[in-house]
């Protein structure tokens, strides 16, 4: 499974494993919902979600699946901002939001300067605001927006893993100092970031996958990220099937995630949340998923260690 194949991981390559994109809506998110998220303060809060429709990110990194409701082609002006409108039409009032665009919110394709003050309109009743971003779109858009905006500004980052073979076969077109630079950059401006790590990417073992989700862990914090979510990776994506098929990929299981998790909350470094989207996916056993989905969103909200779940599946 560690051995790593010939193939070249580029663009053309990640896009012709691909299959149709869904129909969207430039004017609607492709969905919005509230859930609760232990804060940086440490409350447990009702976190508004919002996912907004967006032309697809400029990168195409080997796992990623949200180009499946992206646009070709740009969005129109003003209408991000009225996706966001629509979306808090219907969303009952919380403390704090996210946005999620399928790329970088600070990519002038994606979202122009042009609509930042409606948008910071829109937020001014938050008391945070979370966007995501892919490290070179680290720039002084963010002290733009930041400047416009009342609520305190969150990025989130995708650090995915500090494996240097791996993290180079992604395609994610990143470094790990261009991680540090724009996390340092945030830090400078008071501005406190998330990083998205993955649980066994490919071309790991299950073991090596746990191993290396530690190592990112800890250098997260290292470098001062204030909170982590760790994404266990799935196919679905085209790609990654293709991986899978070859044999130089599979999905992590659940008891790996619980041990991650486990291992980030004992360092008490910062919050350090397992994404449940799916978690369904990764578990083999009907008659523990219950109990351990409960777990790891007990895990999440109070960043403390229940008793494990014990069951035959494991025997």
């Amino acid at each position: 499974m560690s051995k790593f194949p010939d193939t070249r991981f580029d663009d053309q390559w990640i896009i012709s494993k691909r299959g149709k994109k869904n129909k969207i809506d430039p004017l609607k998110p492709y969905g919005y919902f509230v859930e609760k998220e232990r804060t940086v303060s440490g409350s447990i809060e009702n976190v508004s979600t919002i996912l907004l429709t967006n032309s697809e990110c400029p990168f195409h990194c080997l796992m990623c699946d949200l180009w499946k409701n992206t646009s070709d082609k740009p969005v129109p002006e003003k209408s991000v901002a009225a996706q966001i409108e629509f979306a808090l039409s219907k969303l009952p009032e919380t403390k704090h939001l996210k946005l999620y665009n399928s790329g970088s919110f600070f990519d002038n394709r994606a979202i122009p300067k042009n609509d930042y003050k409606k948008i910071a309109q829109l937020v001014d009743h938050f008391e945070t605001v979370l966007v995501e971003s892919h490290p070179s779109f680290i720039n002084e858009n963010v002290l733009h927006f930041s400047n416009l905006i009342k609520p305190q500004l969150l990025v989130a980052l995708g650090l995915e893993t500090v494996h240097p073979e791996v993290l180079l076969r992604l395609n994610k077109k990143m470094t790990l100092n261009d991680f540090e630079r724009s996390v340092k950059y945030l830090t400078e401006l008071e501005i406190s970031t998330r990083a998205f790590i993955l649980l066994r990417p490919p071309f790991l073992f299950e073991k090596e996958g746990v191993i290396w989700t530690k190592k990112s862990i800890d250098y997260a914090f290292k470098i001062g990220v204030s909170s982590v979510t760790i994404i266990p990776v799935r196919s679905g994506n085209g790609a990654m099937d293709q991986l899978k098929l070859e044999k130089y990929f599979e999905e992590p299981r659940i008891e790996s995630l619980e041990n991650v998790i486990e291992y980030g909350i004992g360092l008490n470094a910062g919050n350090v949340f397992a994404d449940l989207w799916d978690i369904e996916y990764f578990s083999k056993c009907g008659k523990c998923l219950s109990k351990r989905k409960e777990r790891l969103n007990q895990m999440n909200l109070f960043q403390k260690i229940p008793t494990r779940v014990y069951c035959t599946c494991l025997i």
